[in-house]
C-alpha cells in the first residue's frame, strides 16, 4: 500500500571519548611518585525521542547534520575528564529510522516520550595510571578516546493530511497550496483518472507544522461517480479541519454562496463524514474587482442561514493567494483549530508488516590486508582502525601496546604467509611504517 511520505536524509556523529593521559606525580616528600593520568570523560550520544506536538519532518529539511559533544580529555593527578551531555532530538511519532549504506531498520519511534539512541558516544580512554603493573610500575601508556558512532540515516513519516482544501476547480486551491508550502513529499500515483491529491507540508508563522492536501476534484469526481481510489478517500477521512477555498471575484460567472452550498451539499450526500470538521471559509482571490462586494453579500447571507441551521460562527478569511495577502492569519488559524481538534480514528492504519531479516555472520576478524599497486601493504578494517585512533603515538610504550594488539589479531603472522619481509611499507589509514620481523 502505498502512502505518502515524507523523507528526509541526515548525518548523525555521537561524541568521541576524551584522550587519557600520561602523567606521573612529582611532588616534594613523595618518593617515587607513581603513575597520575587521568581516563578521558565519554562522548555524548545522539538520541531520538519522539514528542506527539510534531507533525513532519520540516525541521531535518534545514538542518541535516546532527553531532553530540566530546568528552574531555583526562587530566594529571588522576583528575578524569568529564563525559559530554547527550544531544537530544525530537522527531514526529511514526518516525522510521534506517540506516542509509545498509537500510538496516534502526528502529520505528511511535510513542510520545520514546527514546532511541542512533549514534552512541566513544568510551573515554585510560590514563597511564590503569596501565600499571608490579612488573611496569610507571607505564607511559595512555589510550586515547573511541570515536563515537557516526551514521548517515534515512528518516520516513508516513503522513495524513491534517488540512483538506475542498471547492470548485479554479478557485485556488493549488495556488494557496504551492504558496504556503516548502516541501512537496512523495505522492503515491492514485489512478482515478487526473485526480491525484497534491501534498504539502506547511509551517504556520509561529513555528507550527501541518501537512495540508488539495483535494482536486473530489467533488466533481464524486457526482460522476468516478470511483475515487478507497485508498485515498480514506485520506479526506482523517484530515481534521477543511479549508472551503471560494473564489469571491465569482470570476467564472458563479456566485460565492451557491459554490458554498453546492460543495457543502457534496460533502453531504457523499457521507465522507467531513461536515462533521471544523470548517474555516479562504475567501480568495481578494486582489480582483467585485470581490470586496461579493464577500460582504456572501456574509450576509451566511448570516441569515445562521438562524436556521448553522449554530457555530464561521470563521471567514479574506485572503488572496496570488499575493500572498492574508495567508499568514490563515494559517496560524489553521494551526490554532488543530490543536483543539481531536483526531479521527475512522479507520485503523492497514498495519504492514517490516520484516527485517537477520543475517548472522561469523565474527569476523575486524581487519583486512592488501597489497596497493607500490607493492605498500595496506591494512584496514574497523576493529583495527579503532585501535590504531585509541593509541596515542607519542609514547614509544603506547606503541608497543599497539604493536602487541596487532600481533594477537594475527596479523603479523597472515602478513609473513603472504610473504612481507623486513623493511616492506605498512600502511594504516593515512600513517606508514615499516615492517619488522
Amino acid at each position: 500500500m502505498s502512502m505518502f511520505l515524507d523523507q528526509v536524509t541526515i548525518n548523525v556523529k555521537a561524541g568521541d571519548g576524551g584522550n587519557g593521559m600520561v602523567a606521573f606525580r612529582r611532588e616534594k616528600f613523595v618518593p617515587d611518585g607513581g603513575p597520575a593520568g587521568g581516563d578521558g570523560g565519554r562522548g555524548g550520544d545522539v538520541v531520538f525521542i519522539v514528542d506527539e506536538g510534531l507533525r513532519t519532518l520540516m525541521d531535518f529539511r534545514f538542518n541535516r547534520h546532527f553531532k553530540a559533544e566530546h568528552g574531555e580529555n583526562g587530566m594529571s593527578k588522576n583528575m578524569h575528564g568529564r563525559g559530554a551531555g547527550d544531544n537530544i532530538i525530537k522527531v514526529p511519532p511514526g518516525t522510521t529510522i534506517k540506516e542509509a549504506e545498509t537500510g538496516k531498520l534502526l528502529g520505528d519511534l511511535v510513542h510520545h516520550g520514546h527514546r532511541l539512541v542512533v549514534a552512541k558516544g566513544g568510551r573515554g580512554g585510560r590514563g597511564n595510571s590503569r596501565f600499571a603493573t608490579p612488573r611496569n610500575p610507571a607505564p607511559e601508556i595512555a589510550e586515547n578516546g573511541e570515536p563515537g558512532e557516526d551514521y548517515k540515516i534515512d528518516m520516513e513519516l508516513k503522513v495524513l493530511a491534517d488540512v483538506g482544501l475542498v471547492g470548485f476547480p479554479s478557485v485556488g486551491k493549488s495556488t494557496l497550496l504551492s504558496v504556503v508550502s516548502a516541501a512537496r513529499p512523495k505522492i503515491g500515483a492514485y489512478h482515478f483518472t487526473t485526480l491525484v491529491p497534491n501534498l504539502g507540508m506547511v509551517q504556520s508563522p509561529d513555528g507550527r507544522s501541518f501537512v495540508m492536501a488539495d483535494l482536486p476534484g473530489l467533488i466533481e469526481g464524486a457526482s460522476q461517480g468516478i470511483g475515487l481510489g478507497t485508498q485515498f478517500l480514506r485520506h479526506i477521512e482523517r484530515t481534521r479541519v477543511i479549508l472551503h477555498v471560494i473564489d469571491m471575484s465569482g470570476s467564472e460567472g458563479r456566485d460565492p454562496f451557491d459554490d458554498y452550498m453546492a460543495i457543502n451539499n457534496e460533502l453531504e450526500t457523499h457521507n465522507l463524514r467531513l461536515m462533521e470538521r471544523p470548517q474555516i471559509i479562504v475567501a480568495n482571490k481578494m486582489d480582483m474587482p467585485d470581490a470586496e462586494e461579493n464577500l460582504i453579500a456572501f456574509k450576509e447571507k451566511i448570516k441569515a442561514l445562521k438562524k436556521d441551521e448553522y449554530e457555530e460562527d464561521l470563521q471567514i478569511f479574506a485572503i488572496s493567494a496570488v499575493t500572498h495577502q492574508g495567508t499568514q492569519n490563515l494559517l496560524n488559524a489553521t494551526a490554532d483549530v488543530l490543536d483543539v481538534t481531536s483526531e479521527f480514528p475512522l479507520y485503523e492504519l492497514d498495519q504492514e508488516e517490516e520484516t527485517v531479516m537477520y543475517k548472522h555472520t561469523a565474527e569476523e576478524k575486524g581487519y583486512e590486508i592488501t597489497r596497493d599497486s607500490d607493492a605498500t601493504w595496506v591494512l584496514s578494517g574497523e576493529k583495527l582502525e579503532k585501535l590504531f585512533k585509541m593509541t596515542n603515538f607519542d609514547h614509544d610504550a603506547s606503541v608497543l601496546r599497539f604493536a602487541r594488539q596487532l600481533r594477537t589479531m594475527g596479523i603479523d603472522e597472515e602478513m609473513r604467509e603472504r610473504g612481507a619481509k623486513d623493511g616492506d611499507l605498512v600502511r594504516i589509514m593515512k600513517y606508514e611504517f615499516e615492517f619488522v620481523e
